[in-house]
């Protein structure tokens, strides 16, 4: 992916060395609270072999999507204070460089539709960090909280992407943080606060479809922008929507079901096959149009 010496976002909180980033501890994340994330599922996985617990079980705790105005958190500084490894501070740039295009793109997608696209905050942190929705965990990958509009990332996930999951590559890396803003576009278009009282008093079969459709239509948008940041700035190279289709294909929840047990169970998954997810993922890049999108109206996902 081209990215160097492209304009970075300052809509960063950069909270590294905020320790565990305002206390709250142990136990799982977001219990009662509102938190979605493509990584909130590798990484459930992973728990799920480590402590034999069913990574679905977890998944069930941590997703949803809230709706509202946006709940005021306190502002953290824009920047680290202390120097970190240059390594990582290159990954920094490369987040901000990411999320600005996210920016762009949204921007003029929304301008088009006779709207005003309100720019997400992406929290760095370490550990464990507060949020509008509870207190957010390393444990859970990035993940997109609707109640203060803020994404959430440890950049330590990039590591788990690549040497846990198989899928390297900074488009892969990309392809998770366009995907958190595709919540957030969700949630500026008041598709999460629908999809979120459809949930209530639905059978879980029924909620867990939702949140398939909700997931799968993230990943659209992520090739949405995929799609136009290629148009604007050209920074596709080959083999980058290979990176983006093999993560994809990774965190499926046949793949991640069938690695955590060996069995697949359809009535339980809450984020989509990984066809589903590669299919909606191309859908959005090959169309570049938001209106393909339309995961809810879809009879086939």
């Amino acid at each position: 992916m081209k990215w160097e010496g492209d304009r970075q976002s300052d809509n960063i909180e950069d909270r590294r060395d905020d320790g565990d980033g305002g206390g709250g501890g142990g136990g799982l994340p977001f219990i009662g609270g509102r938190g979605i994330g493509l990584g909130t599922i590798a990484i459930a996985v992973i728990a799920g072999l480590v402590f034999h617990v069913n990574p679905l079980a977890i998944l069930g705790l941590v997703s949803g999507a809230g709706g509202g105005a946006p709940v005021q958190t306190q502002q953290a500084p824009n920047r680290s204070t202390r120097p970190h490894d240059p390594a990582e501070e290159q990954l920094v740039a490369f987040v901000r460089t990411v999320l600005a295009d996210t920016e762009d793109v949204w921007t003029t997608l929304f301008q088009a539709e006779g709207a005003t696209y309100r720019k997400p905050v992406l929290v760095m942190f370490r550990g464990s960090t507060r949020t509008g929705c509870g207190q957010g965990q390393a444990a859970m990958g990035p993940f997109y909280c609707p109640a203060d509009e803020k994404v959430y990332i440890d950049l330590g996930f990039y590591d788990t992407l690549r040497t846990r999951l198989g899928s390297p590559g900074d488009f892969a890396q990309a392809y998770v943080i366009a995907h958190e803003v595709g919540h957030h576009v969700q949630k500026l278009m008041g598709i999460s606060a629908k999809v979120d009282a459809a949930r209530r008093g639905s059978s879980e079969a029924r909620a867990n479809a939702l949140s398939v459709r909700l997931e799968l239509q993230a990943d659209c948008f992520s090739g949405v922008w995929a799609n136009h940041a290629n148009q604007m700035k050209q920074v596709l190279q080959p083999g980058d929507i290979d990176e983006a289709l093999n993560a994809a294909s990774h965190i499926g929840d046949d793949a991640l079901q069938r690695q955590a047990r060996g069995t697949v169970v359809p009535e339980t998954f809450t984020h989509g096959t990984s066809a589903q997810r590669v299919h909606w993922f191309r859908q959005g890049f090959d169309s570049g149009d938001i209106h393909q999108c339309d995961t809810f109206q879809a009879r086939s996902l």
